[in-house]
């Protein structure tokens, strides 16, 4: 491989260990703050989780009994204390004393491994992290994100895909083919895609291809992954159900992908081993494809990795215009619930995966060129 290149097996791979620990480091401090900066947010926010669950007519026992079965009886630093101890997969428990606020009960927390041994009681495991119940259907947090996440999940990839193809085929396109009319009709889809925000888009390509053209194009207004049947027996997969909710999310991105394509490939055209290439009779495509288009890949995957966040958050709009029961969904229903741990475990889960994506990004960048330094 390039990457081992006149060095020694040995130095690099202790070169990609201390870079891989200092990067999920980081990833961690960015993670502490995310969690604390949510737990600071949904503390100080009004209402009360218990009359939420038991309704305003709940008496003040049964209200005082939830608030201790959530730990909210205790003081604000506990709670935190606890919130953090919950939500990190490397966790400190108490197994002496049931009444003790950091108590490990099985039944919540599920398996563990230990990892040290129990000195006065307490001992450090490695578990599932644990995002609370939900207060409106009782369902651990966890359960709910992975029922949802993977819908969402793939909306966002068919979504990327769909605008890396098509937007670094129109990038080659106009490097290829550099007509003034065709710079004009490529700039006016970009500047639409970018002037359109996902909610007003999800509006439009709902209202136009679906409302109005629903009977010719067979899109539904609303519909998810799995719907019934014609016999109303079973669940069946709806793949049509994903066109428009990825086209709407995937237009912004294709816009980037487009331009940014472009103007890295006229740079990279531009260098002196092109010139050298065209001197040995290689036709243009040939070059491109061969020798600038890999040259050209860093600021796309900088941008598809930036996207991926964007795509998220805008998934929460267009899956609720199109009823796609994914992430999205989830969270707008949580806000009209006030459903706190929903939607505190939510964006721990989201920016988790940031923190994964941005990781293997850097990575990515030094195996596609050699040329990026490690360090």
């Amino acid at each position: 491989m390039p990457i081992f290149r006149n060095r020694s097996n040995k130095f690099w791979i202790e070169m990609w260990w201390r870079y891989l620990i200092k990067r999920f480091g980081y990833g961690m401090l960015v993670l502490f703050g995310v969690a604390s900066l949510v737990f600071s947010l949904f503390t100080i926010l009004p209402g009360d989780p218990a009359r939420m669950m038991l309704g305003q007519r709940a008496d003040i026992s049964s209200v005082e009994a939830i608030n201790k079965e959530l730990g909210r009886d205790k003081p604000i630093f506990t709670q935190y204390l606890l919130f953090l101890n919950d939500a990190s997969p490397l966790s400190l428990f108490q197994f002496n004393k049931a009444n003790q606020s950091f108590y490990f009960e099985q039944e919540k927390y599920g398996k563990k491994i230990g990892l040290s041994p129990k000195i006065f009681g307490w001992q450090v495991l490695l578990k599932t992290p644990y995002l609370r119940n939900s207060y409106q259907s009782k369902k651990k947090v966890s359960a709910i994100i992975g029922e949802a996440f993977p819908k969402t999940l793939l909306l966002a990839a068919v979504s990327m895909s769909f605008a890396l193809i098509v937007g670094m085929m129109l990038g080659i396109v106009n490097v290829l083919i550099s007509k003034p009319w065709l710079d004009k009709i490529l700039f006016g889809i970009s500047t639409l895609g970018l002037s359109l925000p996902s909610f007003f888009a999800a509006m439009l390509v709902a209202w136009l291809f679906a409302f109005i053209l629903g009977k010719y194009t067979g899109f539904n207004l609303y519909g998810s992954l799995y719907e019934m049947d014609d016999f109303g027996e079973g669940k069946q997969l709806a793949l049509k159900n994903i066109i428009l909710p990825a086209f709407t999310l995937g237009i912004r991105p294709l816009a980037i992908i487009m331009e940014l394509t472009k103007s890295s490939l006229e740079e990279t055209l531009a260098a002196d081993f092109i010139r050298t290439a065209r001197a040995k009779g290689l036709s243009s495509l040939q070059i491109i494809r061969r020798h600038a288009l890999k040259n050209a890949l860093n600021p796309i995957i900088t941008t598809i990795s930036g996207w991926f966040a964007s795509l998220l958050a805008g998934a929460v709009f267009v899956e609720y215009v199109f009823d796609w029961k994914g992430m999205g969904l989830v969270i707008v229903n949580a806000i009209e619930k006030y459903d706190f741990p929903v939607l505190m475990g939510s964006v721990l889960f989201i920016a988790c995966l940031l923190v994964l994506v941005n990781i293997l990004v850097d990575i990515s960048y030094h195996l596609i060129d050699p040329r990026v330094r490690l360090e």
